[in-house]
């Protein structure tokens, strides 16, 4: 659990280094993000594809970019020393996000 803490941890920050409108105060920050967005992707992104789940079907499934913008400018609303500048910014955070943790987990999980 741990180590998938500080996989995601890294995650965030090299997303914050590749993407120009999001900034991180400290790089202390990223475990709590980290969290955060844990939390906001268990909890509240469920509810939200649920209740998203025709719009959803119309667009193929392309409003679930959306739905991760949204759970990112919101753990941005809740981490004060998270920035993103844009709603747009935010959906192309979340892409590059999902990119590196799905490498960073191919690289380091060896099950």
């Amino acid at each position: 659990m741990i180590a998938r803490l500080i996989l995601s941890a890294v995650a965030v920050w090299l997303a914050a280094e590749v993407i120009d409108g999001v900034t991180i105060d400290h790089w202390g920050w990223t475990v709590v993000i980290a969290i955060v967005m844990g939390l906001i992707n268990s909890v509240v992104r469920p509810v939200v594809k649920l209740l998203s789940l025709p719009i959803n079907i119309l667009t193929l499934g392309l409003f679930t970019l959306v739905i991760n913008g949204a759970m990112v400018m919101l753990c941005a609303y809740c981490v004060p020393a998270f920035h993103v500048d844009t709603f747009g910014t935010a959906i192309i955070y979340s892409v590059i996000l999902i990119v590196i943790n799905w490498l960073l987990n191919l690289i380091f999980n060896k099950e």
